[in-house]
């Protein structure tokens, strides 16, 4: 077991292959994530999802996994569910990928877009685990039941916890917050008050608040 540590945190990692993204810059970890055949879906992608986004930046979002889109373009939410998140995002003047860092539990596309099974998101947590201690984000936004489940560890439904506040579990200074998958609301359309559209909007309020709050402490501390 190797520790390392960033900041004031204490990361574990279980093998000599995690212990190396320890030290590699973002680019050489996807470099590595480009050729991984941790686990059999290395053997059905098209092309590895890694990320998207500025490096370092103050919000993240992890997603479940890529669809056909983003396995087709290698980028993550392209597809119609992507095209609503960039939407609920620039509803909050959260524009990409110039102001966020998007990213999913999975880099790979498991075959008929099934739900991630817990193998293959342990394979690919060294990687995800890389791009937190890289990113630095202040926000993560969980989009989705496997990533809360992944990353948060907690074992609720997704809506009953979506718009709190959590924090991530080794990373204290990493504020979360679940949110629907943008697939979900493609799902319920409807924008009633109580459905899930409209519980989206109040979250994405929450975020803007927290995103203005960060940026008045930066000013202050300038």
């Amino acid at each position: 077991m190797c520790r390392r540590n960033i900041g004031n945190t204490c990361v574990k990692y279980a093998n000599i292959k995690d212990m190396d993204l320890c030290n590699l810059s973002y680019e050489e970890v996807k470099e590595i994530a480009s050729k991984c055949q941790k686990c059999a879906l290395s053997q059905t992608r098209i092309n590895v999802v890694f990320g998207h986004g500025p490096v370092p930046c103050d919000i993240m979002l992890i997603g479940e996994a890529p669809g056909a889109d983003e396995d087709e373009q290698g980028l993550p939410f392209v597809g119609r569910s992507g095209k609503l998140l960039t939407q609920i995002l620039e509803s909050i003047n959260i524009k990409r990928p110039d102001d966020i860092y998007i990213a999913n539990t999975l880099k790979c596309r498991p075959p008929g877009n099934r739900t991630p099974n817990p193998s293959e998101q342990e394979a690919c947590w060294p990687y995800l685990e890389a791009q937190l201690n890289l990113v630095k984000p202040k926000i993560l936004l969980l989009s989705g039941t496997p990533s809360v489940k992944r990353v948060l560890k907690i074992d609720e439904p997704i809506s009953k916890i979506r718009g709190q506040w959590f924090k991530l579990p080794g990373y204290p200074d990493i504020s979360v917050m679940p949110i629907f998958h943008p697939s979900y609301l493609l799902r319920n359309p409807q924008k009633t008050k109580g459905s899930p559209k409209w519980l989206t909007w109040q979250d994405m309020i929450e975020v803007k608040n927290a995103l203005e709050y960060l940026k008045k402490v930066k000013e202050l501390s300038e």
